[in-house]
């Protein structure tokens, strides 16, 4: 037996991507014994794991108490492997055989893969990957009730203003998809979208004839979420932690432009990306920028018809 010690981000995003670590670490150790700890918005990710001991929630404390709450629920076991992609103290305290941290050696201006790789020093870049529950795949199945047609999943909103895309634009892109002489004719559209994110994502279901409209719009939890995806045939969004858990198994097309693609693409050939002319650099480079009071889409410089062209070719290569 192995006991294994995972400590992964409170962001949904990042959690994704560091989930083909946990595809390594289960092919790669005997017998392995997985304690995961993450944040709770992630949390139902990792349920479906195999070989999971104890799916450990970190809630933060102030003066950075959590770490200790984490030290002191941990310390009372024998770890053969800690993964620390927090470069936490907890990697610094615990004894283990095999320790990997996110340190120095880090190329931080990699894919966020590409540098969870690095921190198990790995000659090879292990892909995100979905573990789902069977709790989790019948959620799925009720709410997509899956047949014949195509589905197209479609992400229109984010956590932020600054990179979404607009949804007119959403619109366009989806209409002509699944137009008569689109790639999906007469596709099945699932519109996805977190809870406090739903009124641009309602303008966009409310075009979709009632008889093709899927609304997974403020739904189930993220592995939830990730289980409607993983029943679709293409997906297109905004950089999003629902982007990942789509680029994670389904061909997936992201919306760069206020933020930075060369660390969150999306990840694999079964993936593309349209980007606006500006990078994120330049679009926030403007008198009185502030992230947290931006109201406005900084991505109104990606057009549709670059995002359509640069669809076309990415499954014209599939």
């Amino acid at each position: 037996m192995t006991n294994i010690l995972f400590i992964t981000s409170t962001r949904i995003g990042d959690a994704i991507l560091s989930m083909g670590l946990v595809d390594h670490i289960l092919k790669s150790y005997k017998d392995p014994r997985l304690t995961i700890v993450c944040g709770g918005l992630p949390s139902s990710l990792f349920v479906g794991v195999p070989h999971l001991d104890e799916l450990i929630i970190l809630k933060k404390q102030k003066y950075h108490g959590h770490w200790f709450w984490l030290w002191r629920n941990t310390i009372g076991r024998k770890w053969d492997v800690i993964v620390d992609l927090r470069d936490s103290i907890i990697s610094r305290a615990l004894p283990a055989r095999e320790i990997y941290r996110f340190g120095r050696h880090i190329n931080r201006t990699a894919h966020k893969v590409v540098q969870n790789a690095q921190v198990m020093k790995l000659d090879y870049i292990p892909a995100p990957r979905l573990f789902l529950s069977q709790d989790q795949i019948a959620f799925a199945n009720h709410i997509m009730q899956k047949d014949h047609r195509a589905i197209i999943g479609v992400g229109p909103t984010a956590n932020w203003i600054g990179k979404t895309w607009p949804v007119d634009r959403f619109i366009d892109v989806v209409t002509q998809l699944t137009s008569e002489a689109g790639a999906f004719p007469d596709a099945r559209v699932a519109v996805f979208a977190a809870p406090g994110e739903e009124d641009a994502a309602l303008k966009l279901l409310n075009t979709i004839p009632p008889e093709r409209r899927i609304n997974v719009i403020a739904k189930g939890n993220p592995a939830e979420a990730a289980a409607c995806l993983a029943q679709c045939d293409f997906y297109i969004g905004n950089d999003s932690g629902l982007m990942h858990a789509a680029a994670a198994g389904v061909k997936t097309c992201g919306l760069f432009g206020a933020s930075y693609v060369h660390i969150y693409g999306p990840y694999g050939a079964h993936t593309c990306y349209a980007h606006t002319p500006e990078t994120f650099d330049e679009l926030t480079n403007f008198e009185g920028y502030d992230p947290k009071t931006l109201t406005r889409s900084l991505m109104t410089s990606l057009t549709t018809d670059e995002v359509m062209t640069t669809i076309h070719k990415f499954l014209n290569q599939q």
